[in-house]
């Protein structure tokens, strides 16, 4: 099936999940972080405070989706949509209207909660049990939408704002979700796509055995790959968080670090799209062992190199990285352990990953706070990268096994 047939036989379904994931932009880090500012000076709250406050509001959301995630296995797309996306919107209102604390972590609970979760796990969920031959080239393509909402909300946001204010901004957020967003994924989603996870794209039979959550979170397996999806949230997160501190320890400019974003917008890009095609020839368990290698090699240049030339060379593979790792997450575990309980193994996966970016900050700032070298924290990220690469290409052959069992 070539590119063009593919897209125009299933554009409903992907642009579905496109939308969704381009949805999500709402409880990510880099949108919320626009209002930090307003926020910090409305609630009287320091960085630290407010660091604090984000990340619990986080590490209780990733809690809450290991257990709510499972519903995915047992509703219909549009069913969750239906719930997710309005409280998604009542979430940026409660940012907008509240003057108190508590609303305040209310509304950063859900907005993690609703937005950067359930969003992201209800379409991913659904690329990896509607497809199966063609499940890599869905999933990056649905994938797009995360970068699509990356470069294009915050300068929405921004001109929103300067125009009716951060809380109005946040009212109109809201007035999006539902006028926009909601009514097409609805239009989108309402029917199934056909055939379902017990069959393959082409209607051969599927004869993989369907994997419990408990059998899978048992499997020896099943945390070496788990811990390889880790390192690129946390990697990335850590370094996102901390730009400024980097900016100031190499003497670089926030405006040349700015510039490199672009590049590590395309370098993702790029990698879903390739990592997609590769996925359908070759199997998610046969490239994943190269997912790390980019980010082992950024690591050590960002930890042994101040040079001006660098940002616009670790930037790109972080990219590489997280691109690969997007693509690999929607359509490694449904190959590894059937799609019948999907839903509930990728909450579980999910709630991991979200720990990970509430973890990466909050730990590496202490060891900031304790004199521990920053760079040598990074080339320390690089050395445990490396372990986990030659990990995954020691058991290679046992996940391939797996995979074809």
């Amino acid at each position: 099936m070539h590119f063009f047939s593919f897209l125009r036989e299933n554009a409903r379904w992907v642009g579905g999940a496109f939308v969704m994931n381009y949805f999500t932009a709402f409880g990510q880090t880099y949108f919320i972080s626009l209002s930090a500012g307003e926020i910090r000076a409305e609630y009287n709250l320091s960085h630290g405070d407010f660091g604090l406050l984000y990340m619990g509001a986080t590490l209780l959301s990733a809690l809450t989706l290991a257990r709510f995630g499972r519903i995915v296995d047992y509703k219909s797309v549009v069913y969750l949509v239906l719930i997710v996306m309005p409280l998604l919107a009542l979430a940026t209102v409660i940012m907008a209207l509240s003057h108190w604390i508590v609303l305040l972590f209310l509304s950063l609970y859900m907005l993690r909660l609703f937005g950067q979760g359930m969003m992201s796990h209800i379409a991913v969920t659904a690329m990896g049990r509607w497809f199966n031959a063609r499940r890599g080239r869905a999933v990056s393509l649905s994938s797009l939408g995360f970068q699509v909402g990356e470069a294009s909300f915050p300068l929405i946001f921004v001109a929103v704002s300067g125009l009716i204010g951060w809380r109005g901004a946040w009212i109109a957020a809201a007035a999006l979700i539902l006028v926009i967003g909601l009514p097409v994924v609805v239009a989108l989603m309402r029917v199934e796509r056909e055939p379902q996870s017990a069959s393959s794209d082409d209607g051969a039979a599927v004869t993989q055995r369907d994997w419990t959550r408990g059998e899978v979170l048992r499997d020896p397996l099943f945390w070496p790959v788990l811990a390889v999806f880790l390192a690129p949230p946390f990697i990335g997160t850590t370094i996102f968080f901390h730009q400024v501190y980097m900016v100031e320890l190499r003497g670089w400019t926030l405006e040349m670090f700015a510039g490199s974003f672009f590049l590590l917008s395309i370098a993702s890009l790029t990698a879903m799209l390739v990592t997609g095609v590769l996925v359908d020839r070759f199997s998610s368990v046969a490239v994943m062992p190269f997912m790390l290698l980019p980010l082992v090699v950024a690591c050590f240049i960002m930890g042994l190199t101040g040079a001006s030339w660098s940002p616009y060379v670790f930037m790109p593979l972080i990219g590489c990285a997280m691109g690969a790792s997007s693509t690999l997450n929607g359509a490694l575990w449904p190959e590894l352990y059937g799609s019948r309980y999907l839903g509930s193994i990728r909450a579980s996966v999910i709630a991991f990953m979200v720990f990970s970016t509430a973890l990466g900050p909050g730990l590496t700032g202490y060891l900031i706070d304790w004199d521990v070298s920053y760079p040598g924290q990074i080339i320390a990220m690089g050395i445990v990268c490396t372990a986990l690469a030659v990990l995954m290409f020691g058991l290679r052959g046992k996940l391939i096994a797996r995979a074809s069992a």
